[in-house]
C-alpha cells in the first residue's frame, strides 16, 4: 500500500481588488486545516492568487501583466511556501506566470514536502478567444493573455507516487489523460476556475455544466485507471459566477467525495495509489492492449474532416 492522503483546497471567490497577501493568508488556513487532517499533499485552484482576470478586456495586453508573478515564490507567496515547509506538505497551486522572456503562461506548480518545485506545467488547451467579443454574455480572454503551454505533459515521481497536472479546460480533452496515462500517472492535479454559464451558450442549464465536468474527470481516470483531484475557484467573483465541483476521484472513475459548497474548504481522502495497478494490468494494459497503427489521425489532422 502506498498511501497519500490528499486534501482538495477549495477557494471561494476572489474578487478584483483583493490583495495577493490575503489570498495567500486563505490558503495558508486551509493549509493549516488539512494538516489537522493529517493531508500529505495540499491541492488549491487554477489561478489560485487572482481573480479569473481573462473575463475583463485590456485594449493594452501589457496592463494585464499586473496579473501576473515574475517569480515563483516570491514575496507574496514566501509564507505560503514557509507553511508548507513547517507542515511537511507537498502543494500545487495555478497562477500566471510572466517568464523573464516577457512570455505570459497560465502555470500550476508541484512543490514537493521540503518546499521544492518539483514540477511545472503550463496550460496547452486554452478555451475562448483573443479579441473583445460584444456578442458574447461576458469575455474569456485566455488566448489573449496566455500563450499555449509549451512544457508537454510531463509527469514526476515525487512523495512515493507520479504525478501529473493539468488546467480547467484540460480536462475536457481525452488526450490530456492518455499522454499522462502513457507515462504512468497514478495522481492527476487538476485546478479549474468554471463560468457557470457558457457565454456562447447562456441557456445552457448548470447541472449540465456540472455533468460534463464530472463526466471528464471520472473518465479521465478510469480510462488510465489514475486519482484526479479537481479542485474549483468557486462562487460570485467581481459579479460572475464560477461553479463548484470540487471533487476526488479513484481509478476506477468513483467520486470518493464532493465539497457541496462554493466557498474556501477542503476535502481530504485517502488514496492508495497502489489500486491504480489493477487498471493498468487489465484492462488499460497500454503495452497489450493498444493499437497505435490504427490512431495516426490524432496526430495527423487538427480539426474534424468528414467524408465526401
Amino acid at each position: 500500500m502506498r498511501k497519500i492522503r490528499v486534501a482538495a483546497a477549495q477557494l471561494g471567490p476572489i474578487q478584483r481588488d483583493e490583495k495577493r497577501e490575503a489570498v495567500v493568508a486563505r490558503m495558508i488556513a486551509l493549509m493549516d486545516e488539512a494538516a489537522r487532517e493529517g493531508a500529505d499533499l495540499v491541492v488549491y485552484p487554477e489561478l489560485a492568487l487572482t481573480t479569473f482576470f481573462p473575463r475583463w478586456y485590456h485594449e493594452d495586453r501589457a496592463e494585464a501583466d499586473v496579473w501576473f508573478e515574475r517569480a515563483m515564490p516570491n514575496e507574496a507567496t514566501a509564507p505560503l511556501f514557509a507553511r508548507a515547509r513547517e507542515h511537511g506538505m507537498g502543494m500545487s497551486f495555478g497562477y500566471a506566470e510572466l517568464t523573464p522572456e516577457g512570455r505570459h503562461f497560465n502555470t500550476a506548480i508541484l512543490v514537493d514536502k521540503a518546499g521544492a518545485i518539483v514540477g511545472t506545467y503550463r496550460k496547452i488547451h486554452l478555451p475562448g478567444h483573443d479579441e473583445f467579443d460584444p456578442e458574447r454574455t461576458h469575455q474569456h480572454l485566455e488566448k489573449r493573455y496566455f500563450e499555449p503551454g509549451d512544457l508537454g505533459f510531463p509527469v514526476w515521481r515525487t512523495m512515493g507516487g507520479v504525478f501529473g497536472m493539468c488546467i480547467c479546460n484540460d480536462r475536457r480533452w481525452p488526450e490530456t489523460y492518455r499522454v499522462l496515462g502513457l507515462q504512468g500517472v497514478e495522481m492527476v492535479l487538476l485546478g479549474f476556475n468554471t463560468p457557470s454559464v457558457n457565454s456562447q451558450k447562456g441557456a445552457e442549464a448548470h447541472d449540465q455544466r456540472m455533468f460534463h465536468h464530472r463526466l471528464s474527470v471520472q473518465a479521465g481516470a478510469y480510462q488510465n485507471s489514475t486519482f484526479v483531484v479537481a479542485v474549483a475557484k468557486a462562487g460570485t467573483e467581481d459579479g460572475h459566477h464560477l461553479m463548484g465541483g470540487t471533487c476526488i476521484v479513484d481509478p476506477d472513475g468513483v467520486i470518493l467525495g464532493e465539497i457541496p459548497h462554493e466557498d474556501d474548504g477542503i476535502l481530504v481522502r485517502d488514496c492508495d495509489l497502489d489500486a491504480t495497478r489493477f487498471g493498468k494490468e487489465t484492462v488499460f494494459d497500454f503495452a497489450r492492449h493498444r493499437r497505435v497503427e490504427h490512431y495516426g489521425l490524432i496526430t495527423q489532422r487538427t480539426g474534424a474532416v468528414a467524408p465526401e
